[in-house]
């Protein structure tokens, strides 16, 4: 199999950024869909209870018929990509992922668009990331065309779970994690990636509404040279007794701020953050740029320059939790918002904290700008915009 990866891996994103080189570079998509073995079966769902699922999804409640399975040997590198029935399952109670966290994953969405075909957007920009996530967590990186065949393989198995409903979609978690049954504290020798497919509705049933957030004081998402930009699970498993935190003080979300200072905002929940100054023509958006602690998202990354060609400034800077109340009091900030796969851009409405008080955004209102900017990113996404930069990928 393909050892199709990227090169400098051990480059931080921050470190590309301010070197002034693309953060996720254009290039061929390579599928190794051809060397995936259908190996699925005949079982599937039947066509009523599909139907009735994907009339309400929910998000990641449901999963598709099979999920694309590769498993990788310290001797032999990536072998034995195949389609298989998401009924099966291996694994033993001393798999390495389960005691020391060896574990990543991805996040996109696979869209059904108006001509009947069947759309992923920017996923080379996901394996990049994938890659770079896996060589700070001693993972073998899953190459690029194998990345991208288990997604062609399995959207292509699996097409009828795409909704023809432009507010739906087929969420794809690509996952990998250490296999082997050993204790000893070292990288896995047996790893195996899996890709599963679950379908989705629109994240906002009842219209986007501003979420609330609360600014985490006791607890810290990374630190430097720790696996704040790398998308694992160890991540996700330490935020959430701050989302508790969070929910229990009467908020959505939970926003970060920086380990060493304590004053930078970093981002929110698993989203990026996003600041609008000023109104109309003449507005500017600024993102915290990213110091090797916060996630370099793809949609992040999607907004800058898509805001750029709206006609907006848009650039990474670093803004205190004190600057953000002033700047929203003043009337310099305008909007807040946050963005990621999941929910693509998330309007802010109002901001909680223990010791930085609390203050309301755009009058608890989704802004103008923010709805402008999902607006073009969806219309993108579902085929109904011109994408100039090609971040589209036909899968059907």
């Amino acid at each position: 199999m393909s050892q199709n990866i990227h090169a400098n891996l051990d480059v931080p994103a921050a470190q590309v950024v301010a070197s002034g080189q693309t953060l996720y570079p254009a290039v061929e998509r390579i599928s190794a869909v051809a060397g995936i073995a259908n190996n699925g079966g005949a079982e599937s769902t039947s066509a009523a209870d599909r139907d009735a699922i994907l009339a309400e999804p929910g998000f990641g409640k449901y999963f598709t018929d099979h999920v694309v399975r590769a498993t990788w040997n310290k001797d032999s590198g990536w072998t034995g990509g195949e389609l298989i029935s998401s009924k099966t399952s291996s694994g033993g109670f001393a798999t390495q992922a389960l005691h020391y966290g060896q574990s990543i994953f991805e996040g996109l969405k696979a869209y059904r668009h108006a001509d009947g075909g069947i759309y992923t957007f920017r996923p080379e920009a996901n394996a990049l990331r994938f890659q770079r996530s896996a060589y700070r967590l001693a993972l073998p990186p899953v190459p690029t065309d194998l990345f991208l065949g288990s997604i062609e393989a399995l959207v292509r198995e699996d097409q009828d779970w795409v909704s023809g409903d432009p507010d739906k979609s087929l969420y794809l978690r690509p996952f990998e994690y250490g296999s082997e049954d050993a204790l000893g504290v070292r990288p896995a020798f047996d790893v195996t990636y899996v890709l599963l497919a679950s379908p989705v509705g629109a994240y906002f049933p009842q219209g986007v509404k501003p979420v609330s957030v609360w600014i985490s004081d006791d607890y810290v998402r990374a630190a430097p040279g720790g696996t704040g930009e790398a998308k694992c699970a160890g991540n996700y498993a330490a935020s959430l007794i701050a989302q508790q935190e969070a929910s229990a003080n009467g908020c959505d979300q939970v926003v970060w701020i920086d380990a060493t200072e304590r004053k930078y905002i970093e981002e929110m929940g698993g989203m990026n953050l996003f600041f609008v100054y000023g109104e109309g023509d003449n507005a500017r958006l600024v993102t915290p740029e990213l110091t090797g602690t916060l996630l370099p998202g793809v949609t992040r990354d999607s907004i800058l320059t898509l805001a750029r060609d709206l006609g907006y400034t848009a650039e990474e800077g670093r803004i205190t939790i004190a600057e953000w109340r002033e700047g929203v009091a003043s009337g310099a900030i305008t909007e807040t918002f946050a963005c990621g796969t999941a929910a693509v851009v998330t309007p802010v409405g109002r901001v909680d904290s223990k010791n930085s008080g609390t203050w309301e955004i755009s009058g608890g209102q989704p802004g103008e700008i923010t709805m402008k900017i999902r607006s073009a990113l969806v219309d993108i996404q579902t085929g109904t915009r011109e994408d100039t930069h090609n971040w589209l990928h036909r899968i059907l």
